[in-house]
């Protein structure tokens, strides 16, 4: 579903002539199709999402490097194609709901959280990537490993 709005969204910027905002989506859908030529099958929203994530990941590296950098011009392209693609990535949840859903995955997974704690940020990552950024659920995962 998220593919398919990738893909009608630039028919629609090419249509409207939005160069900008068509390479953007020609990008993201090359990765996405890379990603699935590797996986030799289609690939699900969730799948996806991580691809989208990945790609705003560099592009948010790519900001920070302009900025760096001084290259004004080159800064500008990239702010703009950032949030071309964060229009994409659903909204993530709130600190609080963060917590909860971490205090859940290790009630869950209780055993295995007293044995080894650094299992648990596996599990959590595999469950929440698509509810929160990863740098967030790390640092909210510090708070209950450190205790």
């Amino acid at each position: 579903m998220l593919r398919q709005k990738l893909q009608d969204d630039s028919i629609l910027a090419l249509k409207a002539g939005d160069k900008t905002k068509l390479n953007v989506l020609r990008f993201i859908l090359a990765q996405v199709k890379n990603k699935e030529i590797d996986k030799q099958s289609e690939l699900n929203d969730e799948e996806t999402m991580v691809v989208l994530r990945k790609v705003i990941k560099e592009l948010k590296e790519s900001v920070e490097a302009f900025e760096k950098g001084g290259r004004i011009e080159l800064l500008e392209d990239s702010k703009k194609q950032l949030e071309i693609a964060l229009v994409y990535l659903p909204a993530e949840i709130g600190d609080d709901e963060l917590k909860k859903e971490i205090e859940r995955v290790i009630k869950e997974n209780q055993a295995v959280f007293d044995n080894n704690q650094k299992v648990i940020i596996g599990l959590c990552m595999k469950e929440l990537k698509s509810k929160a950024d990863p740098g967030r659920i790390m640092k909210t995962l510090q708070a209950f490993l450190t205790h």
